[in-house]
């Protein structure tokens, strides 16, 4: 009997004895491809001696002291590192325990930058259906996934929210795709100028969007137009990288390939990598500019913001991926995935696409490849292929809800970027034996 509420009441899952690399063993001696990084955190495998190594050392230095009266060298190098490599103009840095928190933080920070600005008319977010962006209230009222919000809608804020960027889904079949980017951005405008854009704070999007509707990278002009148009208006625009950034999509900062620059950036699961919880919030030198000048400071805070281990384990995440040379790496395993996807996915009757970029690859399933008809929800095949896949010693991240929160299925994959191509090919191997059986009636 477990006292845990763990994530399903009906049943408790197996208990893991060891990982070490791409591997994880349970207690009865089942190991299991990790193809997902978990829920895409673990990118440089488990069991990383460099990693342990550094927390280690900083356990024996000094395993936890508040904000409130200190700082530590480790965070301070890890700050001075994801700034120096952040799109042009972020110079500030905080530091949370996940991605939840740092949503929450991003949104607060954005608010006071307006309070302490004279507008403190400005209450509203924009954001996009079938987004996701965490599990608190503010984090959750801005996302777009119906089915997750549903049970708490009457205490969540008001979220006016405009289409996604799914060209799958969304572009009609005569409709080029620059037609389809520029409705989609005109849309941006409508909601902006219908909620009088003095009352908007920001608009938050994922550079490429994660768990809700499976890897959706955007349109080409896409986020440079949505950047222009919040410039226009005096909005300003949040990227959430919480998954899709870190090196996941092959840049550290996925919207490093839109050519713009957010005024503020989340980024958590890939940052330490698994090895500890920490999330941060990259914000504008203008905006940390504005509260120094004002108020002084940044009326929020959480225990473990800043968190000494949190920050050694993800230092040394950061250091690694650069010493050995990762980022080019998840480019050209990315490349690699994407055609081993595509040699055996690529005609089959029940997928309707691959995406994704870097090692952060989908497959949205359908029922019929002409009409892009979903399975019914009802059937739960999203469920059914990830109990297939672990049968077979195989973890992915499959969903349901894709294209409404309520129809559509898709299977997202984040392996480690030490993933090699030979076990790229065991992930597609398995994958597929494993969508074969779900699909049986």
């Amino acid at each position: 009997m477990s006292y845990i509420i763990h994530r399903s009441l009906h049943q408790t899952p197996p208990v893991v004895a060891s990982a070490q690399g791409i591997l994880l063993t349970d207690t009865q001696g089942n190991t299991y491809i990790d193809a997902c990084g978990g829920a895409a955190v673990s990118a440089l495998g488990h069991a990383h001696p460099d990693i342990i190594e550094a927390m280690h050392r900083q356990i024996d230095q000094c395993a936890y002291a508040h904000t409130g009266f200190f700082t530590t060298d480790a965070a301070e190098e890890l700050a001075e590192r994801l700034v120096a490599g952040a799109p042009a103009g972020i110079k500030g840095v905080y530091f949370l325990s996940g991605g939840s928190e740092a949503m929450e933080t991003a949104l607060k920070l954005a608010r006071q930058y307006f309070y302490e600005g004279g507008e403190p008319q400005r209450k509203l977010f924009i954001s996009r259906r079938q987004s996701y962006h965490g599990n608190t209230l503010g984090a959750l009222a801005i996302s777009g996934s119906e089915w997750r919000s549903k049970p708490f809608a009457p205490i969540l804020m008001d979220v006016p929210r405009v289409s996604p960027c799914n060209e799958y889904r969304g572009r009609g079949e005569q409709q080029s795709v620059d037609a389809y980017t520029a409705a989609l951005l005109d849309e941006l405008e409508t909601a902006i100028l219908k909620a009088g854009a003095k009352n908007v704070i920001g608009f938050v999007a994922e550079p490429v969007v994660g768990a809700s509707a499976g890897a959706v990278p955007p349109t080409p002009g896409y986020f440079k137009g949505v950047r222009e148009i919040c410039d226009r208006h005096g909005i300003l625009f949040i990227a959430d990288e919480i998954a899709c950034g870190m090196g996941r999509t092959g840049t550290m900062y996925a919207i490093e390939q839109e050519g713009v620059a957010p005024d503020i950036i989340t980024v958590a699961k890939g940052l330490a990598a698994g090895y500890q919880p920490i999330g941060a919030v990259l914000a504008q030198g203008a905006i940390v500019e504005r509260l120094r000048q004002g108020s002084g400071a940044f009326m929020h805070g959480h225990t473990y913001i800043g968190h000494p281990v949190a920050a050694a384990a993800a230092l040394a995440v950061q250091k690694v991926i650069e010493r050995d040379k990762l980022l080019a790496q998840v480019q050209k395993r990315g490349a690699t995935l994407r055609r081993m996807l595509g040699n055996v996915f690529g005609r089959h009757p029940h997928v309707g696409d691959i995406r994704g970029r870097g090692l952060f690859m989908a497959l949205e399933l359908v029922q019929d490849r002409a009409t892009k008809a979903p399975f019914a929800p009802e059937r739960k095949l999203h469920a059914a292929v990830k109990a297939q896949a672990f049968k077979r010693g195989l973890m992915v991240f499959p969903m349901g809800g894709t294209i409404d929160g309520q129809s559509g299925d898709h299977i997202l994959l984040a392996p480690p970027f030490i993933t090699s191509e030979a076990e790229l090919g065991e992930i597609v191997t398995r994958l597929a034996e494993a969508l074969d059986a779900a699909l049986q009636p």
